[in-house]
Formats: C-alpha cells, sequence, structure tokens
C-alpha cells in the first residue's frame, strides 16, 4: 500500500483515484470544486484544503488538471504543490501540457529534493474503466522503476518513453489522430450516406471493417447519439491540436490532417458546439454536406 494524493478530481483523475484506492492505496485529494469528490471521501478518500496539503500529506503526489495555466496555478503559490514538498517525494503529472511547462515545473520540483515524472494516458473513460489504459512516462528510470507498481493498476502498458517532457510528446503525437480519425470517419459515412445508405448501417459496417480503431470503436456510435457528457469536449481536443501545431513548427514537421482537423474543431466551436464531444466534428461537416445532423 502507498501513500498518495491526487490533484484534480475531474473526469479522469476521480475515477484514477478512486481505482487506486480500490488496488489498496491510501488516497489524500484535491480538487477546486470539493463537492465533486464527495463521492470519493465516501469511500475513504481523505479530502485536503490545498495542493499544498496533499503534497504534505502524500509521498506520490498525481496531478491531472486542464492545461498549463491550471498546472501552474496547483504548482506555484503559497498553498501551491511545491510549497508542500520535501525531499523524497515524487511527483506524477498526468495532465496534458506543452512539453516546456512540464519541465519547468519537474525543474522546481527537484530543487525541492523531490523528483517529478510526467505520465498522461492515452484511452477514456471507458478503457480505464476496463484497466485498459496505456501510460507513457517521461523522466529518469530511477524514478519511473519505484512509480511503475503503482502505474500498473491503472492499465496494462506502462512505457517509459525517455527524459522528462517526452511522454508529453508521445501523448500530443496520439492525440493529434484522435481528431483526425474522427474527421475520416464522418467523411466515410456521410459519403455513404448521401449515396443511399442508411446512417446506422454505414456506422456498423465502418465499425467491423478494417478502419476500426479503437477510437472508432469507441466513438463511431457518437455520429448516431451524442452522448449526454463529453467524454473529451471540443475545447480540450482543440487544446491537444495547438499543442501538436506549435511542436511541429518547433521540430520542423509538417502536420497537415492536424491543422485541417483543427479547423473543423473551431467551426464546431462557432456552431455552439464547444461543450460537445470532439466527435461532433460529424455535425460540422454534415451541415457542409447538407445532411441533417
Amino acid at each position: 500500500m502507498a501513500n498518495l494524493g491526487y490533484i484534480g478530481l475531474g473526469a479522469m483523475g476521480s475515477l484514477m483515484a478512486d481505482r487506486l484506492m480500490a488496488n489498496g492505496h491510501q488516497v489524500t485529494g484535491y480538487n477546486r470544486t470539493k463537492s465533486k469528490a464527495d463521492w470519493l471521501v465516501k469511500k475513504g478518500m481523505t479530502l485536503a484544503d490545498s495542493p499544498k496539503a496533499v503534497a504534505q500529506a502524500a509521498d506520490v503526489i498525481f496531478v491531472m488538471v486542464t492545461n498549463s495555466p491550471a498546472l501552474e496555478a496547483v504548482a506555484n503559490g503559497a498553498d501551491g504543490l511545491l510549497a508542500g514538498l520535501s525531499p523524497g517525494k515524487i511527483v506524477i503529472d498526468m495532465s496534458t501540457v506543452g512539453p516546456a511547462t512540464s519541465r519547468a515545473i519537474a525543474t522546481k520540483v527537484r530543487e525541492k529534493g523531490a523528483d517529478m515524472v510526467d505520465a498522461p494516458v492515452s484511452g477514456s473513460i471507458v478503457t480505464l474503466q476496463q484497466g485498459k489504459l496505456s501510460v507513457m512516462v517521461g523522466g529518469t528510470k530511477a524514478t519511473f522503476d519505484k512509480v511503475k507498481p503503482i502505474l500498473d493498476a491503472l492499465g496494462p502498458k506502462v512505457t517509459h518513453v525517455g527524459e522528462n517532457g517526452l511522454a508529453l510528446v508521445m501523448k500530443i503525437a496520439t492525440n493529434l489522430s484522435l481528431a483526425v480519425q474522427m474527421l475520416a470517419f464522418s467523411e466515410g459515412v456521410l459519403l455513404a450516406e448521401k449515396s443511399g445508405i442508411p446512417r446506422a448501417t454505414a456506422v456498423d459496417v465502418l465499425m467491423h471493417s478494417v478502419i476500426a480503431s479503437p477510437m472508432v470503436v469507441y466513438r463511431g456510435p457518437f455520429v448516431l447519439q451524442m452522448p449526454e457528457e463529453a467524454w473529451f469536449n471540443v475545447n480540450m481536443m482543440q487544446k491537444d491540436m495547438m499543442l501538436a501545431l506549435e511542436l511541429g513548427r518547433q521540430v520542423d514537421v509538417p502536420l497537415p490532417t492536424t491543422a485541417v482537423t483543427n479547423e473543423f474543431l473551431t467551426t464546431a466551436r462557432a456552431m455552439g458546439l464547444v461543450e460537445e464531444d470532439f466527435a461532433t466534428i460529424f455535425k460540422v461537416l454534415a451541415n457542409m454536406a447538407g445532411v441533417r445532423p
């Protein structure tokens, strides 16, 4: 049993904290909106008043927040994560942020005598519930070896990809394909539909064809009925696409399909679809094709 902390108990973070507790670990958590953590408290989690308090209470501290500004907000300041660190502690940041931001915070963590790895995941709420998340880890090999037994509780694939920041590079490289695949899938569905094939039939055929990646299997049905609550909304997906485009510019890798798909996400925002799952780019393309979404 490990003494863990978890900062950021959103849709994914809360389920991860729950899974860690189910594996016998003690968890102290923090979330900006405390009420969202009530169900975890009932299951045995201790709720702290600040990121600092979590860092003081735990030996290994997970962080999962929305973006770079949010990570900097929970890390810095009098009540921030950094203020509660002491030698020997480990921070596992699971947020998808810019590699440079993560590396800068890792440097501050090490100044406290602690260490940090970036450990974003590939998967969704469904894959997490099934215990099938893939975890990428960037940091020293020694620290990776210490935290791997804990991360194994989240999924069967935990991979050390290199130094700090490189797991985030791998996550960005992975996530750009999600939206690109969704757009390509939408093109296929609409081409079939406008040619006279019922949408549900087209979706079923494609989901059982050679293009049926896990993303298509999970999100293909969304073109028939969007979920009431987004798994990963338009803003969150576009944040990752922008990170990819910026990284591509930095390392001179052209990302043409990423750039085009990003414009569909911008159009989704303009259409008022920002809170919907990013699969709503089907609606954008459907409107362009003159088809009722």
